[in-house]
């Protein structure tokens, strides 16, 4: 047979001459490529043969890009920031803390022991059993493990016998020497468990809060001096004073539990059990603290209107020539009354944060049930201080300057009350009858007037049925006279029998001399003002001209007792002098004006509102034509202002609107520029200097007197 060819030796060669065939077609094919020279850089880094074969690992880490790094935090100790240690990966998914404790761990021991077991009677804790002798120790069976062989098994025995035949002595003696080392030894003690008299002090160290000094300018508090003799009967005479009142008071009480007694429960009422009944004292007390407590939470909610209430001052008033602004600063109001109107406002003459507000209504076309009496104090601009309720409109109101708790309010319904506000707000003190004392129509301001010689608080009231009343409180009612009827000076109308009938005037305002509490003035809805006087009941001592429509408010000069101002429907406020037909100024501001006040730190300077929703406050040492401030409240589609009210004592009005809110403004100081006095006369007071001012004033306005001359008889002869 021939010999076989092998066919790895016969394909070799072929394989061969594919690849230096493929190589000599490459090298063609680069010949007609673009030739490549590689430049080698000057400072290439040469390296070795076998760092150029050395593998370099590639490790890949996983990074966190939510956790953050470069955490620091303060150390008071160092007093610098030192930097925090890293959180780390983990990421905590749920945690849950659990019920179960290892009976070998310190937290079962130290649980035993606060349960006043003793754990090595337990016989459950092999550690601690270490701790104690040997012969303490308890005895620990350890169970065989279930996957030893059987082999194990068997060679236990032939142990045993080994032990059987020679080592009996050898245990027996090593028995012996175990028990020698225990009795050397002895017992060993156990850990001491903790009690008061087994502890450890640990001091901490804790951020000391940085002090800081801030200066602030507040008004000093009143001083006064006083003086009085202590002797041995004043004080008996207080003590014996002090047991009559606890006596009263205990008597009181005794009353009150026997009305209680008295009176029949209601069906359906059930009687609480275990309540005592609380003193009005002790209410009394409560209440006043609890309005403490209202205050401050109000004056820390606003702190920075109380602060701008209290001292600023518009720099901005440097800058601007004849003209000033109102800085808006809280709003009054009372949630049940928000859809009544402001009829009338009055600030308190004794105490200056406190004012009075009435809520009723103007517009006929839509009236309101109800009406109600809010005092509300600056200190508490949140809720008033006292509220009562009326079951018809309250359209004016008025305080008493020498008893300032008690406060007279005319009704819409033609009744007069005076509330007694220091005693309750809930009944008036006294109220006029409903049939017989009482007006006939509107009480559109009431007043009130000095005391009587004999000590009797008296007012008077005015009214749209044409009544000038005189009331007088007695004892427990009314002394009521009508002062004046008011009549129109115009020719009488036919009645229908034929009888002459004169027509009355519908008084809507009044206001009472300064100086002279006998005059007063009387606007009416027919444009009118009388001057009258309380001693003459048919006859007025003047009448103005004063408007074409209603006349809202007439109010005289707090410095000069002879001018008094005016406002009206028809858009106009006038400045009458007394007994002068013709007005010293007239404004038109363009709307109905609801009340017009003078200011009592002035005399030139005068605030109104109107029905568009803006106040106008005139200066008319300053501008004779204009106002120098006109700045609107509140909106004019939406809201009108009725009323206007200057504070007695701080640069502060109020305004009052159509929906029962009331807006505190302060006047910015070119409203209020104090006089200065001549350098000859440095010694001359405000009060004088501003009556000097408005004299000053009225004598560029007045016209002149003219003298007529006398007859001369002798001049005149007959021809």
């Amino acid at each position: 047979m021939p010999p076989a060819t092998n066919p790895k030796k016969s394909t070799a060669p072929k394989t061969a001459k594919k690849k230096v065939s493929k190589a000599a077609e490459d090298d063609e094919f680069e010949q007609w490529q673009k030739s490549r020279q590689l430049t080698k850089p000057k400072d290439q880094l040469e390296l070795t043969d076998a760092e150029l074969k050395e593998i370099i690992p590639r490790v890949l880490q996983s990074v966190n890009v939510q956790q953050p790094d470069n955490l620091v935090q303060y150390s008071f100790n160092l007093g610098e920031f030192v930097p925090a240690p890293s959180a780390g990966n983990a990421v905590l998914v749920f945690s849950q803390k659990g019920t179960f404790l290892h009976k070998e761990s310190d937290d079962a021991r130290k649980q035993l022991i606060a349960q006043g077991i003793d754990p090595l009677e337990l016989g459950t804790a092999p550690s601690i059993a270490l701790m104690l002798s040997p012969s303490q120790a308890p005895i620990i069976e350890v169970a065989p493990k279930e996957n030893e062989s059987e082999a194990e098994d068997e060679e236990e025995p032939e142990k045993s016998d080994e032990e059987g035949e020679g080592g009996g002595e050898v245990a027996q003696a090593a028995t012996e020497v175990e028990e020698e080392q225990k009795a050397e030894a002895g017992p060993v003690p156990g850990k001491k468990i903790i009690n008061q008299f087994n502890f450890c002090e640990r001091a901490a160290l804790t951020y000391t809060n940085p002090r800081m000094n801030r200066e602030t300018q507040t008004i000093p508090p009143p001083k006064g001096s006083y003086s009085s003799n202590v002797l041995q009967w004043i004080i008996y005479d207080a003590y014996q004073h002090d047991y009559e009142e606890q006596q009263l008071e205990k008597e009181r009480e005794r009353e009150r539990r026997e009305q209680g007694k008295m009176t029949v429960s209601k069906p359906g009422m059930k009687k609480v059990a275990g309540k005592v009944q609380i003193s009005e004292a002790v209410q009394g007390r409560v209440f006043e603290c609890w309005k403490t407590l209202e205050r401050m939470l109000n004056l820390n909610t606003f702190d920075y209107i109380a602060k701008d209430y209290r001292y600023w001052e518009d720099p901005a008033d440097e800058f601007r020539e004849e003209e000033g602004t109102l800085l808006p600063l809280w709003k009054f109001s009372y949630e049940k009354t928000k859809k009544n109107t402001v009829t009338d406002m009055v600030w308190n003459p004794h105490y200056y944060d406190l004012f009075a507000v009435c809520l009723g209504f103007l517009d006929f076309m839509k009236p309101i049930k109800g009406g109600a009496i809010c005092l509300f104090t600056i200190k508490n601009p949140s809720f008033p201080d006292y509220i009562c309720i009326t079951e018809a409109a309250v359209m004016c109101i008025d305080i008493h300057k020498k008893y300032p708790y008690m406060l007279v309010v005319g009704l819409y319904d033609g009744n007069v009350m005076v509330y007694n506000i220091q005693a309750t707000c809930k009944v008036p003190a006294f109220q006029s009858n409903s049939v017989t004392q009482k007006h006939s129509n509107i009480v559109w301001e009431v007043k009130w007037a000095p005391d009587l010689p004999d000590g009797e608080m008296n007012f008077y009231s005015v009214s749209s049925d044409g009544k000038v009343i005189h009331w007088i409180l007695m004892q427990n009612e009314f002394a009521v006279t009508t002062i004046i009827n008011l009549y129109l000076e115009k020719e009488p109308v036919r009645g229908p029998d034929g009888t002459l009938v004169k027509r009355k005037a519908c008084a809507s305002c009044v206001a009472f001399h300064p100086e002279n509490p006998l005059i007063y003035l009387v606007g009416t809805e027919e444009g009118l003002i009388y001057k009258c006087s309380t001693a003459y009941s048919t006859s007025y001592l003047f009448t103005y001209n004063a408007h074409h429509m209603p006349v809202y408010r007439v109010d005289y000069n707090k410095l000069n007792s002879d001018i008094f101002a005016s406002c009206s429907g028809d858009w106009r406020i006038k400045i009458w002098e007394d007994n002068r037909q013709e007005p010293l100024f007239v404004f038109d501001l363009g709307a109905c004006v609801g009340d017009v006040k003078w200011a009592p730190y002035s005399s030139t300077v005068f605030g109104a509102v109107t029905s568009r929703g803006s106040a106008y406050v005139f200066d008319l040492n300053v501008n004779k034509y204009k106002p120098i401030c006109v700045q609107a409240i509140v909106s004019k589609k939406k809201y009108k202002l009725t009323r206007i009210a200057f504070n007695n004592k701080l640069p502060v009005i109020i305004c009052g609107d159509d929906k029962g809110c009331v807006t505190a403004l302060k006047l910015s100081p070119n409203l209020r520029v104090p006089c200065k006095p001549p350098k000859k006369q440095q010694h001359l007071d405000q009060h004088t200097l501003q009556i000097m001012k408005l004299d000053r004033l009225l004598s560029l306005v007045r016209e002149p007197t003219v003298l007529t001359a006398p007859p001369d008889p002798a001049g005149s002869t007959d021809s």
